[in-house]
Parts: structure tokens; sequence; C-alpha cells
């Protein structure tokens, strides 16, 4: 058994929802031109153009596949042979933690917060004092 692609997944499923909310998108989902397999690759060559190491939230990649399946004159950048890509989901994984480890990890919070602030205050420039100048406005009366 063989396990789907996790971008792919993802992507599919975030289409099938609003397809059902959004009817103008349903038209353009159900293109026959159009599959989730060049959706992704579009998606990953538009990632591609942008460097290296790239990084994209999530409604970057979802809008770069609604954008996919309502356009029609699209050019799709194939990754080059032997690019290596990885994606992960970034969907957090819920932690539990007791009472002790949260009153700790504020603590940690705003002594580091207080410190980023002093660091701050210390980084700004010393104002210089301005000169007062006093304007006389004139009579010709």
């Amino acid at each position: 058994m063989s396990k789907q692609n996790p971008l792919k997944e993802a992507i599919q499923s975030y289409l099938d929802e609003r397809a059902k909310t959004d009817e103008l998108f349903a038209v353009a989902y159900k293109k026959k031109n159009k599959s989730i397999d060049e959706c992704c690759t579009y998606i990953m060559g538009e990632a591609q153009k942008r460097g290296n190491a790239v990084c994209m939230s999530d409604e970057e990649v979802f809008g770069l596949a609604v954008h996919y399946y309502d356009e029609d004159n699209l050019k799709i950048n194939r990754l080059p042979a032997g690019c290596r890509t990885s994606t992960s989901s970034s969907a957090p994984k819920p932690v539990k933690l007791t009472v002790e480890d949260e009153r700790k990890a504020r603590e940690e919070a705003i002594k580091r917060l207080t410190e980023e602030q002093h660091a701050l205050l210390r980084k700004k420039p010393i104002r210089a004092k301005k000169e007062v100048i006093e304007v006389q406005q004139m009579s010709l009366f």
C-alpha cells in the first residue's frame, strides 16, 4: 500500500472543501484539462523560482493552487531533473503542558521580552535637544 504525497493530500483536501463553499471555484475545479498532479508541479515550479531554499505559508500554497485552477493559460515550470524537494505539514501537534511547565515557559518568555526591550532602549540614539526659536510676527499697521 503506497502512501499519498502529503503535499498533494493537503492541497486536494483544501480544494475539495473550497469547491463545496465556492460555486465559481467549483466550476474551475472540474476542468478536464487540470489535475492535482499538475497543480502540485505548478506550485513546486513557482516555489523554485524564489530560490533554492524556500519556505511558503499554507495561504501562499493554497492561493497558488486556486490560481492554477482559475487560469487556463499558465506556464508550468517543471523542476529540473535531479532536483530534490521536501514538504512538511505546518499543522502543529498539540502539546500538553503541566502547570509547572506553563509557569516556567511564561517566566522565560517575560524574561526574554524584558531583555529584548532593554536592549532596544540602549540602542536608541540620544536625540539632541532642539533649540527653541522665537518667531515674531511683524505688523504692517
